[in-house]
């Protein structure tokens, strides 16, 4: 029953958000599971996820995007291999990780970054977009910060 329900949310995601099945009452919202900033470096972006015990995201499933900037190949660190029922053998991350991404801007841009995770319990999240509005440290300006998540439709 519980992998039926795990592959109708793969199929129907916004039917179901975070299902709750069992010993998954106490599921953390996707925001509060996978802590969300950005902030500019030497010749980029530093995107960071703070990943609740009990969780992990996955490398693969992460996308980046900008408007008013180009940006570069993520760079990721290591990550740990992981054995997914649905997706196969994956690379996940635990507890924290910080992507750099190149940038280039002439002034403040908005970056959307595309990312899914899940809980140890078996329940994945749909996917989540998370934004942040941000100049460059290069431009000389001071860095501008702030972040906005929603589940994406």
């Amino acid at each position: 029953m519980k992998k039926l329900l795990l592959l109708l949310l793969f199929v129907c995601p916004p039917a179901f958000g975070a299902l709750n099945l069992g010993s998954t009452d106490n599921l953390l919202e996707p925001e509060k599971a996978f802590r969300f900033s950005a902030l500019p470096v030497d010749g980029g972006v530093e995107v960071r996820f703070l990943i609740a015990d009990g969780y992990y995201l996955y490398r693969d499933r992460m996308k980046f995007e900008a408007t008013g900037a180009r940006l570069g190949k993520a760079q990721f660190p290591p990550g740990l291999a992981h054995k997914d029922e649905f997706f196969g053998e994956q690379t996940i991350y635990r507890k924290e990780l910080r992507v750099r991404v190149p940038a280039e801007a002439a002034g403040p841009f908005d970056l959307k970054v595309t990312s899914q995770g899940c809980a140890d319990v078996g329940v994945c999240y749909v996917p989540m977009e998370s934004s942040a509005r941000l100049t460059l440290a290069s431009s000389g300006n001071v860095s501008i910060f702030s972040s906005d998540l929603e589940v994406a439709q």
